[in-house]
């Protein structure tokens, strides 16, 4: 049973800094998290040397692995923070920040790209609130089974994160947004932004640039179904094309 952990981290100032690791040492106790060993750190930023530091900047919430924010890079893996288990991880633990998205600092980075694709699509269901709606359409079991999963989407980037086709060159949307947009298109009322949502993954940065990797559903940690989801959607971004050639 070891009596401490050792982890290095690579750390970033600010989005301008050169980065830089530096290695701690921290009391082992079973049953810790990456969450709970960076707390460890905050409580004593010191690094291995004896050299006083700065505690290390992160995204956390839930911890509980429902809000999403913790993803980092975990020896190599996207992973959530909150759900990875010291005992289970190689020695020493190396963290890194999501490295397909601009870092703020240290471990936390900017995943707003994601928030500005899920505005792309319309990912959405349209309400003005200005009457009452009363109670909501009927959905048959089979399709609220197959819209459930889609709904557990926590937004944390992992799926865009391994994903060979997500990179400045090709915009692509990434898995998560493409399974939000079936998500919403099989709702009764959000479809009838269904159109929209098509037209819009037949466009720049769409969802011809997926690659079919399926890293995405490999990192996913709440195991959407996403390469489902993206077959699903390309069916329906041409049938959906077809019909605007058709209509011209």
């Amino acid at each position: 049973m070891p009596t401490t952990i050792k982890v290095e981290i690579k750390r970033q100032a600010n989005p301008n800094a050169p980065a830089v690791t530096e290695t701690f040492e921290v009391p082992y106790r079973p049953g810790m998290n990456i969450t709970s060993l960076l707390g460890e750190i905050a409580l004593n930023p010191v690094d291995i040397s004896g050299k006083a530091t700065t505690p290390v900047t992160y995204d956390s919430n839930c911890l509980e692995e429902i809000c999403g924010s913790c993803a980092m890079l975990i020896n190599g893996k996207a992973r959530m923070a909150c759900s990875a288990l010291v005992d289970k991880l190689e020695q020493p633990i190396q963290l890194a920040p999501l490295s397909k998205f601009p870092v703020v600092r240290d471990l936390a980075v900017d995943r707003s790209v994601l928030f500005e694709n899920l505005k792309t699509v319309k990912a959405w269901v349209p309400i003005d609130g200005t009457y009452d709606l009363g109670s909501g359409p009927r959905q048959f079991p089979q399709v609220q089974e197959q819209r459930y999963p889609l709904s557990n989407c926590i937004s944390c980037c992992c799926c865009m994160e391994v994903c060979p086709q997500f990179n400045v060159s090709t915009n692509f949307v990434g898995a998560a947004t493409i399974a939000q947009a079936k998500l919403f298109n099989m709702d009764p009322a959000g479809a009838v932004l269904a159109e929209d949502r098509l037209r819009a993954l037949a466009g720049d940065g769409g969802i011809q640039e997926c690659g079919f990797a399926q890293n995405c559903v490999v990192a996913c940690p709440k195991e959407l179904p996403l390469t489902e989801a993206i077959s699903d959607m390309g069916r329906d971004v041409f049938i959906q094309q077809v019909k605007d050639l058709v209509s011209r």
